[in-house]
């Protein structure tokens, strides 16, 4: 699945049909519904692999005090290592601990909560992480906000 976003070329219009047909408002809606089924699936200590990477709450030590350390969890996104190779990108290496289960999107939810057809939903994911990807093979500044 991952193998899609390494672009040895420059993502052309047509192969973002679906972003074309759609307006802002309805890519907001669909992201906005992925969201929410991300954060369930945090909630429930699972790890949601969307191709690119996994969103997933990684345990962390915070220190607080002088030799005082507390442990934490921090929602995280972890890129893909063959995208960050590929793209030649710095980052720590975090890894998800194996006791987290990764699931994949589960799209037919997502679509039954904002009443979009499935496919539309897949499509639209898919094609905005495709565009991500082509922004990273170009170097480009991105920005990409989750709530």
């Amino acid at each position: 699945k991952m193998h899609k976003y390494l672009l040895y070329n420059t993502v052309e219009p047509e192969e973002l049909p679906t972003l074309k047909e759609l307006s802002t408002i309805e890519i907001c809606k669909v992201w906005s519904g992925m969201s929410r089924h991300i954060y369930k699936q945090l909630l429930k200590k699972k790890a949601v692999d969307i191709g690119l990477g996994s969103f997933a709450v990684i345990p962390m030590h915070a220190n607080v005090a002088e030799g005082k350390v507390l442990p934490v969890e921090r929602p995280m996104f972890i890129m893909n290592k063959t995208l960050k190779m590929f793209y030649n990108l710095e980052g720590d290496e975090t890894k998800i601990p194996e006791e987290i289960p990764v699931v994949q999107p589960d799209f037919e939810d997502i679509a039954a909560h904002i009443h979009f057809r499935h496919e539309i939903v897949e499509q639209c994911v898919q094609e905005t992480l495709l565009y991500f990807a082509g922004a990273l093979r170009e170097n480009k500044e991105v920005e990409f906000t989750f709530r």
